[in-house]
């Protein structure tokens, strides 16, 4: 992505695998594969298929010329062969582009690029989940808040929070990691009649030149790869979602329980010099916000027509760019973000106190053995706790509890349940993953 906005949307490693130069190496590699399958299958020379290999590189293409005469084509791909063989010696152009239709080489690209592009996407998310694993390790007993509905809950650890980042992330890669990427080679109408009855030989070829999937048939109108695809990066840009939300959250100056890190001209305001905007979390978000859109997109366009379709699957190609691109970034954003952040412990310790207590009733009842009875006890307290502006502690000196009790009924620290547990077990799982990348070096 170039512009003004690709600091905030094209960041990372992704942009560059689908912009438009990254669409047409992935659409020659595409050419130069099916032409070496067909060599390996018996269906041109040997010599013919290296020589296509030699005309597929980029730097031999116009990209604004194609790109000006896709339009009127219908896709890229048909100027692009167009140009392809008048690079080759006349003998040789009848065996380029062998059997093959548009949708075949745009599909496999599809398939290459999304690739190639869950490199540095998947490394990114790696790199998040073992920051996360970090900040949960290491914050294990750091207590704070837990809010639900935007209000005190109980109390929960900074480390249980960190470990549901790590666990939403690991899932989110897995499920990246599990994708089935296969090639594209259906000719026509899906029969690759050209061939004969010799078509089906060419797939596996095709895939293993390439280091794709090969799929049982053709899936020119069934684009559930496509789907898969879009759904995975649908999760996992959720996942990113919910994690720059709690963070421009817990940032709020009222909370102040994070910082993102900072750095000249990071996060700043072009008329309050004071700021220390959460900019990570922000264009997170802002990526992030987009993708939803686009998965539907994806998945309203599963609908075509016959064998081949006229919209639904033109609608794919910048869609599954943008995807990829978008969840990319916020991936991107978020890494920067969770291996930069400030904990305050202090101001957690500071906001655990903010309402006098009334976070540790549910604590309170069950001290008092639980039961409607006790429930009522400490309804009543909370309720003059907080009409009177009371700690909690004076309003329960009537209760059956001691104030000894009281007070350990109040102690955050003693309220955590299995926290801990969960945050080893998150590590643990974590860390036990089979596909693990190597712990970064300080």
């Amino acid at each position: 992505m170039s512009g003004i906005f690709a600091g905030t949307f094209g960041r990372g490693g992704v942009a560059a695998e689908v912009s438009g130069a990254g669409w047409v190496a992935a659409m020659l590699d595409v050419e130069a594969g099916l032409a070496a399958a067909q060599a390996a299958a018996g269906l041109m020379p040997g010599d013919v298929a290296e020589v296509i290999a030699s005309v597929c590189l980029p730097e031999r293409y116009d990209l604004d010329a194609l790109a000006e005469r896709a339009g009127p084509a219908g896709n890229p791909v048909i100027p692009l062969v167009a140009a392809l063989r008048e690079l080759l010696p006349p003998p040789m152009r009848k065996y380029a582009h062998l059997g093959a239709t548009s949708q075949d080489i745009n599909d496999t690209a599809t398939m290459l690029i999304a690739k190639r592009a869950l490199l540095p996407l998947r490394a990114d998310l790696d790199n998040a989940a073992n920051a996360c694993a970090e900040l949960a390790t290491r914050h294990a007993a750091t207590v704070m808040a837990g809010r639900t509905v935007l209000q005190h809950a109980v109390p929960i650890t900074f480390g249980l929070k960190a470990a549901g980042w790590l666990t939403a992330l690991d899932h989110g890669r897995a499920r990246l990691a599990g994708l089935r990427l296969p090639v594209q080679y259906g000719g026509a109408a899906g029969t690759v009649s050209v061939l004969g009855g010799r078509g089906h030989e060419v797939i596996p070829l095709f895939a293993a030149e390439l280091d794709l999937a090969e799929p049982i048939m053709p899936w020119h109108s069934d684009r559930t790869p496509v789907a898969e695809l879009a759904c995975a990066l649908g999760l996992v840009s959720g996942t990113l979602a919910k994690i720059a939300t709690d963070v421009k959250l817990l940032a709020q100056t009222e909370v102040a329980e994070v910082a993102e890190p900072s750095a000249p001209g990071r996060g700043g305001s072009s008329a309050m010099p004071h700021k220390r905007n959460p900019v990570g979390a922000m264009s997170t978000l802002a990526c992030t916000q987009r993708v939803p859109g686009l998965v539907a997109s994806v998945l309203t366009g599963m609908a075509h027509e016959h064998e081949r379709a006229a919209g639904p699957w033109q609608a794919e190609w910048e869609t599954v760019g943008d995807l990829l691109r978008l969840t990319g970034s916020a991936a991107s954003w978020m890494y920067e973000v969770l291996d930069g952040l400030s904990v305050n412990a202090g101001r957690m310790r500071e906001n655990l106190s903010a309402t006098g207590g009334l976070l540790m009733a549910e604590h309170v009842v069950a001290m008092l053995g639980g039961g409607p009875e006790n429930r009522r006890i400490v309804d009543e307290a909370c309720a003059r706790a907080l009409d009177e502006g009371r700690p909690l502690r004076e309003t329960l000196a009537s209760s059956p509890l001691t104030a000894q009790q009281i007070e350990d009924a109040l102690d955050p620290a003693g309220y955590l349940g299995s926290a801990g547990t969960f945050v080893e077990r998150a590590v643990a799982a974590h860390r036990r993953r089979p596909d693990r990348p190597a712990p970064r070096q300080p």
